[in-house]
């Protein structure tokens, strides 16, 4: 699998590793040369008592409300008349 390099070094990883390698958007990745010379990339490890990384903002929060609104109660309440 190749790529190019851009004028300002740098390279697109191809989405076949990205996702074999779990990266998300905004995940920190560490470089390495082996012994063979060869380039090698790596997961960076969250520091200690880092929280995970958040994918989405909503992604956070969907399925944890506790509220269970119907739709016209909603409307009601908010096209109420104070």
């Amino acid at each position: 699998m190749a790529t190019t390099l851009t004028s300002k070094g740098q390279v697109t990883i191809p989405k076949r590793i990205r996702d074999a390698m779990r990266l998300l958007p905004g995940a920190a990745v560490e470089f390495s040369v082996n012994a063979a010379g060869e380039v090698v990339l790596h997961p960076r490890k969250a520091a200690k008592g880092a929280s995970a990384p958040v994918r989405d903002r909503f992604d956070a929060v969907r399925g944890r409300a506790d509220v269970h609104w119907r739709t016209d109660e909603l409307m009601k309440l908010l096209r109420a008349d104070d």
